[in-house]
């Protein structure tokens, strides 16, 4: 029988960005990047495959995830020669940019990783045919239109959801970028994990569930935030109790909080084998 690692089977899409709450809790930029680095070594570690919706910015979540895997190599099931990390790319990001630009990036990180141009309605746009398209400025309807189309086709190829941090002003398309990926994760009944100890979208997504009480620095305003109302922390399916929710909701300590996503992956990963013997 071939080696199997415990969660060589599962893609997790990764939500994070910026949050506007850090420095009121104590937290810089830095502590945001280091917890997604140690969560997304974690993952890799135990052979999940890791996506991300990002952009081409230098020092980026999405530059983070790529040399991260070309140090930590995903320990991929035997047979398995899939890349550890897949970096969607939204019409209006990568329509703005020189083809030049978008085969550098490409080439720097095929050995580890996969960049994926899709078309405003989410398909994925081969590179020969990306080729033939000159960059130009996205509308603000592409934006709302490419991303979310992007945003469900990172729903349909990913098994879980770890969802940090998020902006609440200043985004583009119809609502904030972790809003909308955790809102498409609840309605489908994915796995979604909130880590809400650094404020932002996550931690308001967090509040409304009933997982913690709302913070002062709560904006209570971004738009759709109402739609989570129906949810309840039943809908999280990811494997936690309420309270290991409630705690994962709130804790600033990366540790505490890969431990609590390891255990929920292991519970899925658990009564998923269990349906299948039975």
């Amino acid at each position: 029988m071939s080696y199997q690692e415990t969660l060589g089977q599962k893609t997790i899409a990764i939500s994070i960005s910026e949050s506007p709450d850090m420095s009121v809790l104590g937290l810089g930029d830095e502590h945001l990047q280091d917890a997604m680095v140690e969560i997304a070594r974690h993952l890799l570690a135990l052979g999940a495959r890791l996506i991300y919706g990002g952009d081409l910015r230098q020092h980026g979540f999405s530059d983070l995830l790529f040399e991260l895997v070309a140090r930590h190599r995903r320990d991929a099931n035997e047979g398995d020669s899939r890349s550890g990390v897949t970096n969607y790319l939204a019409w209006p990001v990568h329509i703005q940019q020189a083809m030049a630009d978008l085969e550098t990036q490409i080439t720097e990180i095929e050995d580890s990783a996969e960049l994926i141009c899709l078309r405003i309605d989410g398909s994925g746009l081969p590179i020969e045919e990306r080729r033939g398209i000159p960059p130009q400025v996205p509308t603000e309807q592409d934006w709302a239109d490419g991303l979310t189309s992007m945003r469900i086709t990172m729903m349909s190829n990913s098994d879980a959801r770890i969802v940090v941090g998020g902006r609440v002003e200043g985004y583009k398309g119809t609502m904030p970028g972790i809003a909308e990926e955790a809102l498409l994760s609840l309605r489908a009944g994915m796995p979604t994990f909130l880590i809400g100890g650094f404020g932002g979208c996550t931690r308001d997504i967090a509040g409304t569930l009933g997982l913690i009480q709302p913070r002062p620095t709560s904006n209570l305003g971004w738009a759709h935030r109402s739609e989570f109302a129906v949810f309840t922390t039943a809908d999280l399916n990811n494997g936690l109790t309420d309270e290991e929710n409630a705690t994962l909701a709130c804790t600033p300590h990366v540790d505490q909080a890969i431990t609590l996503i390891l255990r929920g992956m292991m519970q899925l990963v658990k009564a998923k084998g269990s349906d299948i013997a039975t």
